[in-house]
């Protein structure tokens, strides 16, 4: 009830799913830095001032408390947030309390292009630049994507790659699910 619907849900019967991430994990690394950094201080503050100043340290802890669930609430919405690519479009959903799903199509995609800075590639992320016919869509840059080689080439050969050989890839595995649905029934 009060769960995300999962990004599946929102395909048609029609489509085939691509790809599906989330973004890194590094995408949190400030968050954290800057709850570690707060909390040091309160912990600080607090050992400094004086016992006789109680009502501080309950402002001060009730500020930390606050702190932590600032960070958890930016976990929870990465945790929640996903990137999917089907044959027909690609689509981010996201949100915790209200559910945001934007999409464009893959036909209007004219130029795709992935970045990688050094400290993406140590920890393995990067930027994904998609381009569409003079608009500037929802999806133009998707930041912090892990394993951006792979989604890259995945995604420029469901862009420009040969549309047939992919027809026929495609109804080879919706005939390998058929047969497997078929075997579990007994």
């Amino acid at each position: 009830m009060f769960a995300p619907r999962d990004p599946d849900e929102y395909l048609l019967g029609t489509e085939r799913r691509v790809i599906r991430v989330r973004r890194h994990w590094a995408c949190l690394l400030w968050d954290l830095f800057e709850a570690a950094a707060l909390l040091a201080g309160a912990v600080m503050i607090s050992y400094l001032l004086p016992a006789s100043v109680g009502i501080i340290q309950n402002i001060l802890w009730y500020a930390a408390l606050f702190v932590l669930l600032r960070l958890a609430y930016f976990v929870v919405e990465w945790w929640v947030e996903r990137l999917v690519v089907t044959d027909k479009r690609f689509m981010i959903t996201s949100g915790v309390f209200t559910t945001k799903v934007a999409m464009m199509p893959v036909t209007k995609v004219t130029d795709l292009t992935y970045e990688r800075h050094v400290v993406g590639r140590m920890l393995g992320y990067g930027t994904l630049i998609v381009e569409s016919a003079g608009q500037i869509q929802a999806l133009n840059r998707i930041d912090y994507l892990p394993n951006p080689e792979e989604v890259y080439d995945a995604i420029s050969e469901l862009v420009f790659g040969d549309k047939k050989a992919q027809a026929e890839r495609f109804s080879m595995i919706k005939a390998q699910r058929a047969a497997r649905g078929k075997k579990m029934v007994p």
